[in-house]
Protein backbone atom coordinates (compact mmCIF):
# COMPACT_ATOMS: atom_id res chain seq x y z
CA UNK A 1 0.00 0.00 0.00
CA UNK A 2 1.51 3.48 -1.04
CA UNK A 3 0.98 5.75 1.73
CA UNK A 4 -0.98 8.45 1.77
CA UNK A 5 0.01 11.77 0.84
CA UNK A 6 -1.33 14.61 2.44
CA UNK A 7 -3.34 17.38 0.27
CA UNK A 8 -1.74 21.17 0.37
CA UNK A 9 -4.30 23.00 1.57
CA UNK A 10 -6.77 25.55 -0.35
CA UNK A 11 -5.67 28.96 -0.73
CA UNK A 12 -8.03 31.23 1.67
CA UNK A 13 -8.68 33.08 -1.35
CA UNK A 14 -10.07 30.75 -3.25
CA UNK A 15 -11.87 28.97 -0.61
CA UNK A 16 -13.99 31.76 0.81
CA UNK A 17 -14.32 34.28 -2.44
CA UNK A 18 -17.27 33.13 -3.23
CA UNK A 19 -18.96 32.49 0.43
CA UNK A 20 -17.64 36.39 1.46
CA UNK A 21 -20.53 37.85 -0.91
CA UNK A 22 -23.12 35.83 1.13
CA UNK A 23 -24.42 37.43 4.57
CA UNK A 24 -23.92 34.12 6.46
CA UNK A 25 -19.91 34.52 5.38
CA UNK A 26 -20.27 38.25 6.61
CA UNK A 27 -21.78 37.18 9.49
CA UNK A 28 -18.69 34.36 10.33
CA UNK A 29 -16.21 37.45 9.02
CA UNK A 30 -17.39 40.07 11.77
CA UNK A 31 -18.04 37.04 14.29
CA UNK A 32 -14.35 35.56 13.95
CA UNK A 33 -12.50 39.39 14.46
CA UNK A 34 -10.94 38.71 18.20
CA UNK A 35 -10.66 41.30 21.25
CA UNK A 36 -8.95 44.28 20.26
CA UNK A 37 -6.71 46.46 22.49
CA UNK A 38 -8.23 49.96 22.87
CA UNK A 39 -5.12 51.73 21.58
CA UNK A 40 -4.93 49.73 18.75
CA UNK A 41 -6.76 47.70 16.40
CA UNK A 42 -6.03 44.04 15.23
CA UNK A 43 -3.63 43.47 12.76
CA UNK A 44 -3.07 40.33 10.01
CA UNK A 45 -1.43 39.11 7.10
CA UNK A 46 -4.47 39.12 5.19
CA UNK A 47 -4.73 42.95 5.98
CA UNK A 48 -1.53 43.25 3.60
CA UNK A 49 -3.56 44.54 0.84
CA UNK A 50 -5.83 46.58 2.66
CA UNK A 51 -2.81 48.60 4.24
CA UNK A 52 -0.72 48.77 0.98
CA UNK A 53 -2.33 51.95 0.26
CA UNK A 54 -2.62 53.34 3.85
CA UNK A 55 -2.39 57.17 4.07
CA UNK A 56 0.39 58.92 6.11
CA UNK A 57 -0.79 59.95 9.85
CA UNK A 58 -1.92 63.72 9.97
CA UNK A 59 -0.30 66.11 11.78
CA UNK A 60 -1.29 66.17 15.67
CA UNK A 61 -4.00 68.40 16.58
CA UNK A 62 -3.84 71.31 18.75
CA UNK A 63 -6.67 70.11 20.90
CA UNK A 64 -7.35 72.58 23.40
CA UNK A 65 -6.95 71.59 27.43
CA UNK A 66 -10.73 72.31 28.12
CA UNK A 67 -12.18 70.35 24.92
CA UNK A 68 -14.87 67.81 24.99
CA UNK A 69 -14.32 64.66 25.65
CA UNK A 70 -16.04 61.84 22.99
CA UNK A 71 -15.71 58.76 23.34
CA UNK A 72 -16.47 55.70 20.58
CA UNK A 73 -18.45 52.56 21.98
CA UNK A 74 -18.06 50.01 19.13
CA UNK A 75 -17.08 47.02 17.02
CA UNK A 76 -14.44 46.31 14.47
CA UNK A 77 -16.30 49.47 12.79
CA UNK A 78 -15.15 51.61 14.93
CA UNK A 79 -11.99 50.38 15.40
CA UNK A 80 -11.17 50.98 11.85
CA UNK A 81 -10.35 47.07 11.10
CA UNK A 82 -7.20 46.72 8.75
CA UNK A 83 -6.99 50.16 8.69
CA UNK A 84 -4.32 52.26 10.57
CA UNK A 85 -6.38 54.33 13.57
CA UNK A 86 -6.34 57.42 12.16
CA UNK A 87 -8.25 56.50 9.09
CA UNK A 88 -11.14 54.97 11.52
CA UNK A 89 -14.14 57.03 11.06
CA UNK A 90 -13.84 58.45 14.85
CA UNK A 91 -10.64 60.03 14.17
CA UNK A 92 -11.70 60.93 11.04
CA UNK A 93 -14.72 63.00 12.71
CA UNK A 94 -12.45 64.51 15.17
CA UNK A 95 -10.51 65.98 12.45
CA UNK A 96 -13.53 67.01 10.62
CA UNK A 97 -15.20 68.99 13.55
CA UNK A 98 -11.55 70.58 14.60
CA UNK A 99 -11.17 72.04 11.15
CA UNK A 100 -14.82 73.43 12.25
CA UNK A 101 -14.11 74.68 15.10
CA UNK A 102 -15.60 72.07 17.30
CA UNK A 103 -12.48 70.37 18.65
CA UNK A 104 -12.77 67.61 20.99
CA UNK A 105 -10.47 65.09 22.90
CA UNK A 106 -11.00 61.21 21.14
CA UNK A 107 -11.38 58.13 23.14
CA UNK A 108 -11.87 55.42 20.74
CA UNK A 109 -13.30 52.02 22.31
CA UNK A 110 -13.83 49.91 19.31
CA UNK A 111 -13.36 46.30 19.71
CA UNK A 112 -13.15 44.00 17.07
CA UNK A 113 -16.29 41.28 17.72
CA UNK A 114 -17.88 42.87 20.13
CA UNK A 115 -21.61 43.01 20.70
CA UNK A 116 -23.84 44.90 22.92
CA UNK A 117 -23.67 42.45 25.82
CA UNK A 118 -20.20 43.22 25.82
CA UNK A 119 -20.33 46.86 25.61
CA UNK A 120 -22.81 47.00 28.44
CA UNK A 121 -19.46 45.28 30.26
CA UNK A 122 -17.06 47.36 29.11
CA UNK A 123 -19.36 50.43 29.68
CA UNK A 124 -18.02 51.47 33.34
CA UNK A 125 -14.70 51.62 32.71
CA UNK A 126 -15.47 53.94 29.60
CA UNK A 127 -17.41 56.08 31.52
CA UNK A 128 -14.24 56.10 34.21
CA UNK A 129 -12.48 58.58 31.53
CA UNK A 130 -15.55 61.10 31.96
CA UNK A 131 -16.46 61.48 28.70
CA UNK A 132 -18.81 64.53 27.57
CA UNK A 133 -20.79 62.34 25.06
CA UNK A 134 -20.21 58.73 24.23
CA UNK A 135 -21.23 57.12 20.53
CA UNK A 136 -22.82 53.76 20.62
CA UNK A 137 -22.13 51.63 17.81
CA UNK A 138 -23.11 48.03 18.79
CA UNK A 139 -25.49 45.57 17.98
CA UNK A 140 -24.23 44.75 14.13
CA UNK A 141 -22.05 41.37 15.73
CA UNK A 142 -25.76 40.74 17.87
CA UNK A 143 -27.71 40.19 14.33
CA UNK A 144 -25.28 38.89 12.08
CA UNK A 145 -25.72 36.59 14.79
CA UNK A 146 -29.53 36.47 15.33
CA UNK A 147 -29.58 37.33 18.57
CA UNK A 148 -33.22 37.82 20.12
CA UNK A 149 -33.76 41.31 19.42
CA UNK A 150 -34.96 42.06 22.99
CA UNK A 151 -31.94 41.13 24.28
CA UNK A 152 -30.44 43.75 22.25
CA UNK A 153 -32.57 46.12 22.86
CA UNK A 154 -32.14 45.36 26.74
CA UNK A 155 -28.13 45.62 26.51
CA UNK A 156 -28.63 49.41 24.89
CA UNK A 157 -31.20 50.55 26.65
CA UNK A 158 -28.86 49.83 29.46
CA UNK A 159 -26.05 51.43 27.96
CA UNK A 160 -27.68 54.68 27.37
CA UNK A 161 -28.92 55.05 30.68
CA UNK A 162 -25.21 54.39 32.56
CA UNK A 163 -23.86 56.83 29.89
CA UNK A 164 -27.13 59.40 31.28
CA UNK A 165 -26.43 58.51 34.58
CA UNK A 166 -23.01 59.57 34.08
CA UNK A 167 -23.76 62.97 32.70
CA UNK A 168 -22.80 62.31 29.53
CA UNK A 169 -24.61 62.42 26.30
CA UNK A 170 -25.41 59.20 24.23
CA UNK A 171 -25.54 59.66 20.44
CA UNK A 172 -26.80 56.20 18.88
CA UNK A 173 -25.93 54.70 15.77
CA UNK A 174 -28.74 52.67 13.93
CA UNK A 175 -28.25 49.82 12.11
CA UNK A 176 -29.75 47.41 9.49
CA UNK A 177 -28.88 43.90 8.14
CA UNK A 178 -28.90 41.79 4.66
CA UNK A 179 -32.55 40.13 4.13
CA UNK A 180 -30.86 36.69 4.14
CA UNK A 181 -31.71 36.71 7.76
CA UNK A 182 -35.45 36.20 7.13
CA UNK A 183 -37.75 39.11 6.75
CA UNK A 184 -39.23 38.75 10.33
CA UNK A 185 -36.26 39.27 12.22
CA UNK A 186 -34.92 41.93 9.98
CA UNK A 187 -37.99 43.62 10.08
CA UNK A 188 -37.82 43.47 13.81
CA UNK A 189 -33.95 44.27 13.81
CA UNK A 190 -34.16 46.94 11.93
CA UNK A 191 -37.33 48.32 13.37
CA UNK A 192 -34.97 48.33 16.74
CA UNK A 193 -33.10 51.21 16.82
CA UNK A 194 -35.65 54.15 15.38
CA UNK A 195 -37.76 52.61 18.25
CA UNK A 196 -35.14 52.73 20.81
CA UNK A 197 -34.40 56.27 20.16
CA UNK A 198 -37.58 57.47 20.55
CA UNK A 199 -38.78 55.50 23.08
CA UNK A 200 -35.44 56.75 24.73
CA UNK A 201 -35.45 60.32 23.37
CA UNK A 202 -31.74 59.80 22.37
CA UNK A 203 -30.36 61.41 19.42
CA UNK A 204 -29.57 59.39 17.12
CA UNK A 205 -28.25 58.78 13.50
CA UNK A 206 -30.73 56.55 11.51
CA UNK A 207 -28.63 54.25 9.29
CA UNK A 208 -24.90 55.25 9.87
CA UNK A 209 -23.40 52.79 6.90
CA UNK A 210 -25.79 54.73 4.16
CA UNK A 211 -23.83 54.85 0.93
CA UNK A 212 -21.33 52.34 2.35
CA UNK A 213 -23.21 49.25 3.59
CA UNK A 214 -22.87 46.85 -0.04
CA UNK A 215 -20.89 49.41 -1.98
CA UNK A 216 -17.43 47.61 -3.48
CA UNK A 217 -15.70 50.31 -4.43
CA UNK A 218 -16.03 51.82 -0.59
CA UNK A 219 -15.61 48.12 1.22
CA UNK A 220 -12.64 46.31 1.49
CA UNK A 221 -12.54 42.81 -0.25
CA UNK A 222 -14.47 40.96 2.94
CA UNK A 223 -17.39 43.07 1.83
CA UNK A 224 -18.20 44.48 5.00
CA UNK A 225 -15.62 46.41 6.63
CA UNK A 226 -15.06 50.32 4.81
CA UNK A 227 -11.98 51.12 2.99
CA UNK A 228 -10.44 54.71 3.66
CA UNK A 229 -13.06 56.27 1.61
CA UNK A 230 -15.47 54.38 3.47
CA UNK A 231 -14.75 55.83 6.47
CA UNK A 232 -14.50 59.04 5.28
CA UNK A 233 -18.40 58.49 4.06
CA UNK A 234 -19.31 57.31 7.71
CA UNK A 235 -18.06 60.31 9.01
CA UNK A 236 -19.94 62.76 6.77
CA UNK A 237 -23.14 60.61 8.07
CA UNK A 238 -22.26 61.10 11.72
CA UNK A 239 -20.78 64.84 11.43
CA UNK A 240 -24.07 66.28 11.81
CA UNK A 241 -25.03 64.87 14.84
CA UNK A 242 -22.38 64.80 16.62
CA UNK A 243 -21.87 68.30 16.03
CA UNK A 244 -25.39 69.30 17.30
CA UNK A 245 -24.06 67.51 20.63
CA UNK A 246 -20.79 69.36 20.71
CA UNK A 247 -22.54 72.50 20.11
CA UNK A 248 -25.71 71.49 23.25
CA UNK A 249 -22.48 71.00 25.51
CA UNK A 250 -21.83 75.09 25.40
CA UNK A 251 -25.52 75.83 26.35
Amino acid sequence: MRPRVPRSPRPLRAACGAAVLRATALAAALAACGPAPDDEPPRDPGAAAATADATPPPPPLAIPADAPTVAFLGDSLAAGLHLARHEAFPAVLQRRLAAAGRPFRLVNAGVSGDTTAGGRERVGWLLAQRPDVVVVELGANDGLRGQPVEGIAANLRAIVADVRAAGAHPLLLGMRLPPNYGDAYTAAFDALYPALAEELGVAFVPFFMEGVAGVPDLTLPDGLHPTVAGHERLAANIEPALRKELDALQR
